[in-house]
Order: C-alpha cells, then sequence, then structure tokens
C-alpha cells in the first residue's frame, strides 16, 4: 500500500466525514483542509512568508481576491491551519450586514467580538482560547520566578509575581486604550490566582467588548475605566493582543476576515468609505511597522477589490496602493505585492483533486465508490466542457457535482456512471426546452412599423 494511502486511513473518522460533508454541501471544511489542499503552492509559500514576518515582530496585511468558490475562503482556512501548528494565535471572522469594520450602530465591535470569540490556539483551535492563553501566561510567569529560586509558597512570590505582570505589561500602557487594557488583564490574573469568579467573568467581558457603556463597566469591575471596546476603537485592542500573545509567548496574531464583498454591498456611499478608511488604517499601521506582530488577511471577491464606483478601487487611497503596477501582467507571477489574485486551477489539478477526493470517500464509507480512472476524466472532461468552464469553473461547483455522482452511485447499486451522465443531459435538455418555450410564450409583443395607426 503507499505511504499516502496509509496517511489517508489515519484521518480521525470525525475530521473526515466533517470534511466530506462540508464538500458535498459547497462549504468551506474548517477541519481537514490540508488533506484536500491541491495547487496554490505560489499562494500558500507567499502567505507562509507573511507568518515567518510575524514572528519577527514584523506586522503584514493580505488581500486574497477570487470569485464565489474558487478557494479563496479554503485557503485562508488552510493557513489559519498551518498558523496555528506553527504556535500563533489565529482569530476569524465572517463580515455580515450586522458585521462590518465600522459602524455606528454596533457593527463595528459585533466583528471584534467573532473574532475573540473565534480566538483560536494549537491547543483549542476551534475557539475559545482567551482563559486559556492567560493562564498559560501565570503558569510561564510562576515557573520563571521558581527558576529564579522563588518558592511559590513564600510571601515574597506573590509580590515578585505581580511584579512581574506589571512590569510586563508596562510596554502596552503608552498604546491607544492600553492602560485600561493593562489594569483588566492585570485584575483578571489577581481573580485567577483569588478565585474571584465574579471579578475575572467580568474582566473577560470588558475583553470581550461585551459592555455597552463605561457605567455598566465600572459597576461590574468595581473600578473605574475611561474607555470600553467599541466600534470606534477595537482594531486598535487587536494591536494591544498582538503585542500580549508576544509576551505570552506565541509567535504572533493572525487574523482572517472573509466575505469583504459585504462591505461593497452597502448602500450608503459614506458608511461605504468609512468601513474602507478603516481598511486603509489597518493597511498602513501593518506595513509601517506600528502593528507589531499582527497579521492580516483579507478575502473578497474582484468586484469588491476593482469595481471603480463601489469597490476598495473607489477609494482614491487605497486605489493608489492596490491597484496592479503597469509593469505587471498575467504572463509573471508576483506573489510580494499586498494582492493575491486567485487564477483557475489546471486541469492536473482538478483532476488530482477529484482522485483525492474518491481515496477519502473509499476510506470514509469503508468501500471503493464505483467509478473508474477513466470514468473521472470523462467527469472532469464534460465539466470542463460547458460554456465558459475553461476559465470560469470553480474547485466548488465541480466538488459538489462529483460528489453527488458518487453519492447516487453508493446509493443505487444498479445505477453506473455512463447512468448518472445520461441522465444529467437529458434533465438539462429538458429544461433547456422548457425555458424556450416559457420564454417565447411570455415574449412582449413586437411592434413595427406597420402595426401602428396615425
Amino acid at each position: 500500500m503507499e505511504q499516502n494511502e496509509l496517511e489517508l486511513k489515519k484521518i480521525p473518522k470525525r475530521v473526515l466525514n466533517t470534511l466530506l460533508l462540508s464538500v458535498s454541501a459547497g462549504v468551506v471544511p474548517r477541519i481537514g483542509a490540508p488533506y484536500i489542499a491541491i495547487g496554490r503552492k505560489d499562494e500558500i509559500a507567499a502567505l507562509l512568508s507573511d507568518l515567518e514576518q510575524v514572528n519577527e515582530g514584523c506586522g503584514t496585511m493580505r488581500f486574497v481576491v477570487g470569485r464565489y468558490g474558487s478557494g479563496k475562503s479554503f485557503l485562508m482556512q488552510l493557513i489559519r491551519g498551518y498558523a496555528l501548528e506553527r504556535d500563533f494565535i489565529t482569530a476569524d471572522a465572517d463580515l455580515s450586514p450586522e458585521r462590518r469594520l465600522y459602524g455606528a450602530s454596533g457593527s463595528g465591535v459585533a466583528t471584534y467580538r467573532e473574532l475573540i470569540k473565534n480566538l483560536a490556539s494549537k491547543a483549542s483551535p476551534d475557539g475559545g482560547a482567551l482563559p486559556k492563553m492567560i493562564a498559560r501566561w501565570i503558569e510561564q510567569m510562576k515557573l520563571r520566578l521558581m527558576q529564579e529560586g522563588i518558592a511559590p509558597e513564600s510571601d515574597r512570590f506573590s509580590t515578585a509575581l505581580n511584579a512581574l505582570v506589571a512590569e510586563q505589561l508596562r510596554e502596552v500602557e503608552f498604546m491607544v486604550g492600553g492602560f485600561d487594557f493593562s489594569r483588566v488583564i492585570t485584575e483578571y490574573y489577581r481573580s485567577v490566582t483569588e478565585g474571584d469568579e465574579e471579578c475575572r467573568t467580568a474582566c473577560l467581558r470588558w475583553l470581550r467588548g461585551e459592555f455597552s457603556t463605561k457605567t455598566e463597566a465600572r459597576s461590574a469591575l468595581g473600578f473605574s475605566v475611561s474607555v470600553i471596546i467599541d466600534d470606534e476603537n477595537w482594531y486598535d485592542f487587536l494591536k494591544l493582543w498582538a503585542i500580549l500573545v508576544r509576551f505570552i509567548g506565541y509567535r504572533g496574531l493572525i487574523v482572517f476576515i472573509d466575505e469583504c464583498v459585504n462591505l461593497y454591498k452597502i448602500n450608503h456611499r459614506v458608511s461605504r468609505e468609512n468601513n474602507y478608511e478603516k481598511i486603509l488604517a489597518m493597511f498602513n499601521d501593518t506595513l509601517q511597522g506600528r502593528a507589531p506582530g499582527l497579521g492580516l488577511i483579507l478575502g473578497g471577491t474582484p468586484q469588491f477589490m476593482d469595481d471603480p464606483r463601489r469597490g476598495l478601487f473607489s477609494y482614491e487611497a487605497l486605489r493608489s496602493r492596490l491597484c496592479d503596477s503597469r509593469f505587471a501582467s498575467d504572463a509573471y507571477r508576483n506573489y510580494i505585492g499586498p494582492v493575491i489574485r486567485l487564477k483557475r486551477l489546471t486541469d492536473d489539478e482538478l483532476f488530482a483533486l477529484i482522485s483525492r477526493v474518491t481515496k477519502l470517500y473509499a476510506v470514509n464509507y469503508g468501500a471503493e465508490p464505483r467509478i473508474t480512472q477513466e470514468e473521472m476524466v470523462q467527469f472532469l472532461e464534460l465539466s470542463l466542457s460547458r460554456a465558459g468552464a475553461d476559465s470560469m469553473i470553480t474547485p466548488r461547483e465541480m466538488l459538489r457535482d462529483y460528489m453527488t455522482v458518487l453519492n447516487i452511485l453508493m446509493q443505487n447499486e444498479q445505477v453506473t456512471f455512463q447512468d448518472v451522465i445520461d441522465g444529467a443531459f437529458q434533465a438539462e435538455e429538458r429544461r433547456g426546452s422548457a425555458d424556450d418555450g416559457k420564454t417565447a410564450a411570455e415574449a412582449p409583443n413586437v411592434f413595427t412599423a406597420e402595426d401602428i395607426e396615425f
């Protein structure tokens, strides 16, 4: 048996089943993405180089641009998995009408709350890593003091630990919101060590941006704070988290914001431009060294980027930073710039993809799918023969169709691959005939000069 087949058999059943169900539904798998990662080597290498820059204390920002189903969300989830393996902290969120980068009615801080909820580490890959991160930090500081010869049971230990916490947080106090951030982190540490559950919960709520007023925060915390995390300042607190995670011992914070096309869909021009202004602030901060240890990866469609009326290119400050150079062309590769545009996978890569899915399907269901390699080639040829498919076909739609074929063959033993293909063609012909008839029947009357009475 080949080595890669042995590796496939070692995939946990939960991961494999979730992966195949996601692919069948056209949903980006949150776990198991590396098992079906085909192609995109240059794009992956470029984003992994960003991780190394963040590890060195730099800030980075990338835009991953591609059509719906082209694999941009899949690529972001893939990089998220690689970042967790390399001991980064990750946070991810999808934008929506309720979650934006800027909004006066809570839609900005809603994005921050989603990011903090999905805060993940290698030990907590599914999110909710915030309490474990701070617990790890406290344990590291305790270990450091013990190595210096200070016994945990001594009176000196608590004083030394408090001093060490204050020393490490002093660096963030000069940043926007840094003083209150430092105070709340310190109180959280104190509440954990003293077992004060009420204070610990209140500190977590403040760190998650769940207070709507300073009065409410002051009442819950038991001490005064000059700011709360809101629509205006939530990005400043992301920069503080990036510094803190490096104090704790992680390599940096990588933030993934997908479905940015929802910003393009904002009808109100001023609101849309306020969101683009926030993107400009992020871009300038990360590339000018004002966001150390923070990596930002935003995903969107070509319309979100290129549209001169509503897209990012409608905002001149962003267009001048993100548009392609006049020396760039499709003939040359350039993955160092801020924008990564996803091209269609090659025919060989598409075939390798369905071959990999076939093997995973066999492992998951414990039986070889009733499809030969020649039939797999035929399926790919049929998919690419559709009008415009040579340049527009996406992995999502192709995999959904292919998984449908595999499911039909597994559940209907009397049906062959050719039966499924022929049935699909007949159904398309019937739909085409029905559409033609409907169009003819509903077509508006066309008048000529002879029909007009003078």
